[in-house]
């Protein structure tokens, strides 16, 4: 359950459907469970409060053996969101998942200290990761945190939107909650990337500034106009199915 990050944006097939880490972790988890079954409810640009109500009772419904939650992201990039608020919220979609018969699995925020802009919102995540952290621990969930994941700071991890994971990204937080969950894997998320040059200060800027023209603005466009990447956008798999 969540938003783009679990329905896969940034990763596409060859088909041009998303795919994402939840999908390379199901496969994971098949290859090593045979006959396991996958729903993935999650929708591009939802917040906590539409993820708690639209998603949370399909999952109680269905009663998979396991669930992942992660939101909380596109609420904490707005004005005046408060971590401390957001995280009750989440607390009590972790309360009734749990008590549904349902193990959680979380997650912890990234770290976005290496993105200007979006770095400003830093201290709200840490709140919030710290919040959810607790949550994590009293309520016996597996916990995949993302901000330890140093590897994520490099730029060759995201889409050029700076919001979405690239599909290499996806691939290494799919390694991580396989190793939360114990789900044996032959990859490492930790491997280095190669040696780059680093961009000089006048090219990094140029960039800053086609980031803000061709992905900040229209972001904020759709804020001011109440509207959502994730409008009329169904979920890409809302029943358990084999792979």
């Amino acid at each position: 359950m969540g938003d783009s990050f679990t329905e896969g944006i940034g990763d596409p097939y060859p088909d041009g459907r998303h795919q994402g880490w939840a999908d390379r972790f199901a496969r994971y988890l098949a290859a090593a469970s045979p006959g396991v079954t996958y729903a993935n409810l999650a929708i591009r640009g939802k917040v906590l409060d539409q993820v708690i109500e639209e998603q949370v009772p399909v999952a109680i419904r269905i009663r998979p053996d396991l669930v992942s939650i992660a939101a909380g992201g596109n609420d904490l990039l707005r004005p005046g969101a408060n971590p401390d608020v957001l995280a009750a919220a989440f607390e009590r979609a972790v309360a009734d998942l749990r008590s549904a018969g349902c193990t959680v699995m979380l997650f912890t925020g990234f770290d976005p200290a290496s993105f200007p802009l979006i770095r400003l919102v830093r201290g709200k995540v840490a709140a919030y990761n710290a919040q959810l952290r607790h949550i994590a621990q009293r309520y016996d969930c597996l916990h995949v945190d993302l901000w330890s994941m140093k590897v994520l700071a490099d730029p060759r991890e995201w889409c050029p939107d700076r919001l979405h994971l690239a599909a290499d990204g996806h691939r290494r937080v799919a390694l991580r909650a396989c190793e939360v969950a114990g789900v044996p894997t032959t990859q490492d998320w930790r491997e280095r990337l190669p040696a780059q040059p680093a961009a000089s200060w006048f090219a990094a800027r140029r960039g800053d500034l086609s980031w803000a023209r061709r992905y900040a603005a229209p972001w904020l466009g759709r804020r001011v106009r109440g509207v959502s990447t994730g409008d009329g956008i169904a979920a890409k798999r809302p029943d358990l199915l084999g792979l």
